[in-house]
Parts: C-alpha cells; structure tokens; sequence
C-alpha cells in the first residue's frame, strides 16, 4: 500500500512518504526553529537537528579537501606553476561536452590572469571521436611545451605515447585502468590507487583543486595568485550539467558558483542567459536544463569548440554571437533528437529486457547520450543508443540508474573485447563497438547490469516530504526551501502532496503542458503547470475524476514571467481519490 493509499498513481508511480523515524527526525530538527515542511525535507535527506544549520550554509573552507589528497596533484600543480614562470608553450586539450568547456575555461581564464596564453584544442566529435587521438596530440607536441588534458586522457595510452617528450598533464573523473598512460602526472579521484573518497567530482572540480595548489605554491613563493573564487560560476556550471551528485562539496561548489553567476560577470555566460531567456536568479534548474544544453549543442551538432571559446572569451561582441550561434544548434539539435527518441524508444520497448538499448544507422552521435537519457527516464533502465556509420562501427553513449555502476560494467565489456573502446563513470559511459558485435555486447552488459538490479519490475516510487494545504504555499517557505538547495543528482528538491484537492480550472498549454488551478473547497487557489501532462497519464486521470477530489504531487516554486512572479505548483503525479477507495 502506498503513502495516502497511492501505490500506482497516474504515471504508474508507488507513492512513498515519511515513515515513523522521519516524522521523529522531523520533529527534532523543528524545534531548532524551521518550518514543519523545511524539517520534513532536512529528515528525508539525512540532515539530522545539529546539522540542519550548517546543512543550510555550507561553507567551502569546510568542506573543500586538500588538493594534496590526490595522487600527482604536487607533481601537476609544480609543472603547471613552473611553465608559467618560464614562460613555456602551454596546450589545452579538452573534451567538447560543458565539464570539458568549463574545465579548459578555467584553465584559460587562471592563465590570461598571470598574463599567460594558451592554446585551445578540441577534439571533432564526427572526425576524431572523444579524447586524445594520436595525431593531434603530436602536433600538439610539436609546437608546446606542455600539454594539459582535461575530462579525457585517463585512458589514452597510445595516443598521448605520441607526445613524445613534451610534458602531459591529464586532470580527470573518468573511471580509470588498471595501468596509466606514460604522462607526467595523472590527476584523477577516480583512478584505481585512489581511495574514492572524492569520486563524485566532475573535472571543473579537479581542475580547480589543481589551481587551488597551484595558487598556493605561487602564494608560498610571493606571487600573485588569480581569484579563484571568481571561477566558482564555471565550476557550478559543470557539476550540473555533468549530472555529479550535489553532496558534500559539490553542493558548496554549485551554491557559491550560483552566487558568482547572478553577478552576470562572465561575457560568455551573461550572453548565452539572455539568449535562453533566463529569468529571476540563477539556479541548478538553469545550469542544467537552459545553459548546459545550449553549451553542449556545439559538441553535438556543430563546432566542438564553441562551448569553451563561449566561457573564455573577455569580448561581449564575440560571447554575443557565439551565444547566438549555439542558441541556433540547440533548436537544431532538437528537432534531431525528436526523431531518434521516437525510433530508439520503440526500439527499446520491443526488446524488453534489463537494458534499454536501440541502434540506428546514420543516428547522430551528437545525439545519442541525450536520447538515452530519455530512454532510461521513460522506461526506469540503463540505456544504450548507438548510431552506426559507414565504416561499420557504432558509436554509443550510455545513461544509468541509480544504484547500478555502469562505466565498469563497460569497460569490462573493453577487457573482454566485445567493445573497441568504452568508458566513463557510475551514471555515464561512452562506446565504440563493431556492428558485428553488437548483439553479444548488448546482451553481455544486460547481464551485467541485471546482476546489479537493472530492469527489476514494479512501479517506480515517488518520494514526497509529507502534506500540505494549498494555504501553506507560501512565498515564504518556498523561499526557505530553496535554501536546502541546490537541486539535482543525489539531492532530491522538495516534494509534498496536497490531498483532496478539486479542479477549478484546468486548460492545455504550450506542447502537450496543463495548466491547472486547484481549491481545497476553502477561498485558496493553487496553480499548478503539469509539463508533458498529455503523455503521462496526469491529463487523462484529471479529466477522469471530472471534479471529484484529487491527491496532486510536486514541487512548489516561483513562477516568474514578464517580471511578474507568482507561487506556482510544478506538478508531478496525481491520484484519483475515488480510484483509489475503489480498489
């Protein structure tokens, strides 16, 4: 039996709400002074009362680690300190997704601040495929003294063997081997002689620990030292949209960052808001679902360089156009992905099994790992989407679920070689495989990923803080819950149910979105936006109930339009009360 008797709700959701413990836990942390709603919050993520204060201020001299704590950290931070000082020839070579952008634009930006240039280098996604390959890195080589590699190379032996006596520095997350490549230093929380501890940090987060120690090594020797605090909006940027947990660190990272971003400093970032219409103050929703993308449609569909030239550049001519220009793939890349997912989702439906898996021939590689995120969003599976090419291989990105590691499962399937190449992290991972492997790989890694719970059936839960009145919706407690955020991967947002509510108007909106207004029979309205509603089941359970009480789910937020703003329902699952009785 679910929570409030909803155990398959319209989007064939289990509701779960708090049980006994969490209501104690609750009640603890209430008594410190915060809300009921905020206590109910605090408990289902763990915070107990004598953290709840510092939970909601998290402070990044408390909680950033010493950079130190990372294997080659001295030898990289020396080496990068020590080019500067000698002037030397400096290469960045980067991956063309946000976390490869950002992490270049940090290291362009600490440079220029030391009046230091720097060459930027990234991959074609269609020509040269992700990471290192060995004939850029040679003629990388050839002209620098010094080549840093950033979200990549943690698994390029061969191609970065072709630097051939220019110093390498690789800063990474992804999973590694068992052996490194023959670089100067590898500095990566995810290597196999690194205790873990710090694995959760996408590469804008190693890069700038790595500037961290190098500002102290400059500090130490009298010299200047770059604000870094001024980069913490790049560092925001990646860890959202790399879909990293917001724990620990990683939440103080993006917090601070959001404070940097709403002072619109950045050329890059300023421009590229105006363009997607950012209203109100930046949040996580904005770095994730407005800006990350658009950065992104550059790697997928167009030029591989034009996220990271957008975060480094200092002209508001150039950020202006290339905001524009990236605005422009992002709608293109769009229209892409409508037609893949349609195709891939049938695909993956038909097949059943542990893994959700299409392939295609021609399919956009720029497309794919965003086709399989909403593969495994539709279907509750890890997900594979691969597009084949004509030279008979097939390019894939994959997305995971929550408890089940898919980047060792893949680079098992390298080790066993039913893939060319492959890696990645838990929730993430990127292949290459023969068409004529296809199959056994597929069926391979279901396997494996069926051994860690993949594909169990069942309905998916919905977990909600408690209940709320329609009355309670405040401007103030939404306000204080958003002081529990940021809001993402491992970092659940607020979510309550209103029960028994009646729809006193309800209208269609946009592409398939509801706009509804909801009473408890008392003088309050509630609005609510329910997004994609004609193709969830909340449509169709609204117009079943035809006026009759409701139990409605979401999360309470500020509507902001035309600089007018308005408490608002973002509204996630409903139940037919009625339904309900009956079964």
């Amino acid at each position: 039996m679910g929570w409030l008797g909803v155990a398959r709700s319209a989007t064939g959701r289990c509701w779960v709400g708090p049980d006994a413990a969490a209501d104690r836990a609750a009640e603890a942390i209430a008594q410190t002074g915060l809300p009921l709603a905020m206590a109910r919050h605090l408990a289902r993520r763990g915070v107990d009362a004598a953290e709840a204060a510092a939970f909601l201020d998290p402070k990044l001299r408390d909680l950033l680690p010493d950079p130190r704590g990372l294997r080659d950290m001295d030898v990289a931070s020396e080496r990068l300190c020590r080019a500067v000082d000698a002037r030397d020839r400096i290469a960045i070579f980067a991956d063309y997704d946000v976390d490869g952008g950002a992490s270049a634009a940090l290291l362009v930006w600490w440079l220029r601040d030391l009046g230091h240039a720097a060459t930027l280098y990234v991959p074609d996604r269609i020509d040269e495929g992700y990471g290192p390959n060995p004939k850029a890195i040679a003629h990388l080589a050839a002209d620098h003294d010094l080549i840093v590699c950033v979200d990549c190379g943690t698994l390029a032996h061969a191609a970065l063997s072709a630097a051939k006596g220019t110093d390498v520095i690789v800063l990474d997350h992804h999973l590694g081997g068992e052996t490194l490549p023959p670089v100067l230093a590898v500095v990566n929380p995810n290597r196999m002689d690194e205790t873990g501890e710090l694995g959760h940090l996408c590469a804008a987060a190693v890069v700038f620990l790595t500037l961290v120690e190098a500002n102290r090594r400059r500090r130490a020797q009298g010299a200047p030292c770059p604000d870094l605090m001024a980069l913490l909006d790049l560092v925001a940027l990646a860890t959202v949209a790399d879909v990293a947990p917001l724990l620990g660190v990683n939440r103080a990272l993006v917090q601070q960052g959001l404070r940097v971003l709403r002072n619109r400093a950045r050329p890059g970032l300023r421009a590229l808001a105006d363009v997607a219409r950012m209203d109100g103050p930046p949040t996580g929703y904005h770095l994730g679902y407005l800006l990350g993308p658009r950065i992104n449609a550059g790697g997928r569909i167009g030029a591989a360089d034009l996220g990271a030239r957008l975060l480094s550049t200092t002209s508001d001519a150039e950020a202006e156009a290339l905001a524009q220009r990236l605005d422009a793939l992002n709608a293109e890349r769009r229209a892409i992905e409508m037609q893949v997912t349609e195709a891939a989702l049938a695909q993956a439906e038909a097949r059943g099994g542990p893994l959700a898996w299409a392939v295609g021939d021609g399919w956009h590689p720029g497309v794919v790992g965003i086709v399989a995120s909403r593969l495994k969003e539709a279907l509750n599976r890890p997900a594979v989407v691969i597009g084949l090419g004509q030279d008979g291989k097939g390019q894939g990105s994959a997305r995971s679920v929550a408890g089940v590691d898919l980047g060792a499962s893949v680079q098992r399937l390298v080790a066993e070689g039913l893939l060319l190449k492959g890696g990645g992290h838990r929730m993430a991972a990127g292949l290459t495989v023969e068409a004529g492997k296809l199959e056994p790989a597929m069926e391979r890694l279901a396997e494996l990923l069926a051994r860690q719970g993949a594909g169990r059936d069942g309905p998916r839960d919905l977990h909600l803080d408690g209940t709320l009145m329609p009355g309670a919706a405040t401007r103030d407690l939404v306000d204080m819950l958003e002081t529990a955020g940021p809001f993402g991967q491992g970092a659940p947002a607020p979510r309550f149910a209103f029960p028994d509510l009646r729809v006193a108007h309800a209208r269609p909106v946009g592409d398939g979105h509801l706009k509804v207004t909801f009473t408890d029979g008392g003088p309050t309205r509630l609005d609510a936006i329910a997004f994609g509603a004609g193709g969830n089941g909340v449509s169709n359970a609204i117009d079943r109930a035809a006026g009759a009480p409701l139990h409605v789910a979401g999360r309470l937020e500020m509507n902001r339009w035309q600089g007018r703003e308005a408490i608002q329902l973002k509204l996630e699952d409903v139940a037919v009360v009625s339904e309900l009785e009956d079964t």
